[in-house]
């Protein structure tokens, strides 16, 4: 692709209609730039320096801005869809209602975004770094965030089923409400997260560290937690139906009233769990650690 490439002037910037299609601004000082409502689609931002611009309902989309610095860039409804961001800094932005469907954000820094009802389906967040954004209502449907970094990130009632959460960091993580339906968070480290009320059903959460998670009400429905550490966790009212818990750590565990109908327990370790009105009608038992667990 060939890029039209310009000397940056205000005249450029505010003069242009708005009209900056597939033009080249690579390693451009663009910072506090206005450009609000600009057509910047197939744009190469390569590196640029885009500190505090306004791209307020931009149209980005298939944009170059790998390496490119949006620390604290207001982006709201701007659109990026299949945008290239990979290693941006996108500290503290605004990316509220942005379109970001099939972007590319490997090892972008998004730590203390805001995110909230952020349209994510099928991007690319691979090793991403996410501490402390809001990404409340988003859309992460089938989105890749493998090894990302989610620590205390805010996800309430976020969409993010079918993700490829595997290795995640989503210490200390709000999730409540959460759509993790047939999400994969295969070693992923919940300690201390919130999951109340959470849909997991048939999601992969083995070897997962859930110590001391809040899991209070969560939809757990065939999901396989194989190996994982639930010491210490609050399942009490959980649906654990079918689910796959051999050789897990249930440690002082609450499962009040959860249902645990037909679940698989081999070896699990449910010593001093509480279990009751717990439903363990058809459970596979064998090898469990059950002493000084508690009925009543």
């Amino acid at each position: 692709m060939m890029f039209k490439r310009h000397p940056i002037t205000n005249q450029l910037l505010y003069c242009s209609q708005g009209e900056l299609r597939e033009i080249n601004f690579f390693g451009a000082d663009l910072k506090w730039a206005n450009l609000k409502e600009a057509n910047l689609k197939g744009a190469y931002l390569k590196e640029a320096n885009l500190k505090e611009a306004i791209l307020k309902r931009t149209y980005l989309e298939e944009a170059n801005l790998e390496g490119a610095n949006l620390k604290e860039a207001y982006l709201k409804g701007a659109d990026l869809e299949g945008a290239d961001l990979e290693d941006a800094n996108l500290k503290y932005a605004d990316l509220e209602g942005t379109y970001l469907k099939g972007a590319y954000l490997k090892e972008a820094n998004l730590e203390g975004a805001k995110m909230e009802g952020t349209y994510l389906k099928g991007a690319y967040l691979k090793g991403a770094n996410l501490e402390g954004a809001n990404l409340k209502w988003a859309n992460l449907k089938e989105a890749n965030l493998k090894g990302a970094n989610l620590k205390k990130a805010n996800l309430k009632e976020a969409y993010i089923e079918g993700t490829n959460l595997e290795g995640t960091y989503l210490k200390g993580a709000n999730l409540e409400g959460v759509n993790l339906k047939e999400a994969n968070l295969k070693k992923a480290n919940l300690k201390g997260a919130n999951l109340e009320w959470a849909i997991l059903k048939w999601s992969i959460l083995k070897g997962a560290n859930l110590k001391k998670a809040n899991i209070k009400g969560a939809n757990l429905e065939g999901a396989n937690l194989k190996g994982s550490n639930l010491k210490g966790a609050d399942l009490r009212c959980a649906n654990l139906k079918g689910s796959i818990l051999e050789g897990v750590n249930l440690k002082g565990v609450n499962l009040k009233g959860a249902n645990l109908e037909g679940a698989d327990l081999r070896c699990a370790n449910l010593k001093g769990a509480i279990l009751e009105r717990t439903d363990i009608e058809g459970a596979k038992l064998e090898g469990a650690y059950i002493k000084w667990a508690k009925y009543w």
